[in-house]
């Protein structure tokens, strides 16, 4: 009876999604954000740091693009600049304080996209999730 119930299973699963979104489940593609903490800033004085992303289990994670957005508050005088998979984060803070942010992924496939695989099932990209977040802080002293 179990293996029935299973095989069932099994067969919803295929049924409502095709075989290559399953599999990229399991695989477990997605984009990543790097665990990092932020190390403290100084009042005015030069800070510099990065927050990298990936694709988790794909070797060929440079055939994507990647779009990075950040809501909240960065420190007065810090700002970010976006380098392909890289968020730098540097400046001369003036205030002190704690801010918090969240940065925030999308990715999509920049080479070998089939346009004509693309359905209401699959998108062709070989990514269980297109997106991820992240929340950030910076502790100015």
């Amino acid at each position: 009876m179990k293996k029935i119930s299973l095989l069932i299973l099994l067969l919803s699963l295929v049924s409502l999604h095709s075989c290559q979104d399953v599999l990229e489940c399991i695989i477990n593609r997605r984009p990543e954000l790097s665990n990092n903490t932020l190390a403290p800033a100084q009042v005015d004085q030069f800070y510099s740091e990065l927050i990298s992303a990936d694709i988790k289990n794909e070797p060929s994670d440079d055939s994507y693009n990647y779009y990075f957005s950040i809501d909240g508050a960065l420190p007065r005088g810090i700002d970010y600049y976006i380098d392909y998979r890289t968020i730098i984060i540097e400046g001369t803070p003036s205030v002190s304080g704690t801010y918090n942010f969240t940065v925030r992924l999308s990715v999509e496939q920049a080479f070998n996209y089939a346009e004509d695989c693309e359905n209401r099932l699959n998108d062709c990209d070989g990514l269980c999730e297109e997106s991820t977040s992240k929340a950030y802080k910076i502790v100015v002293n």
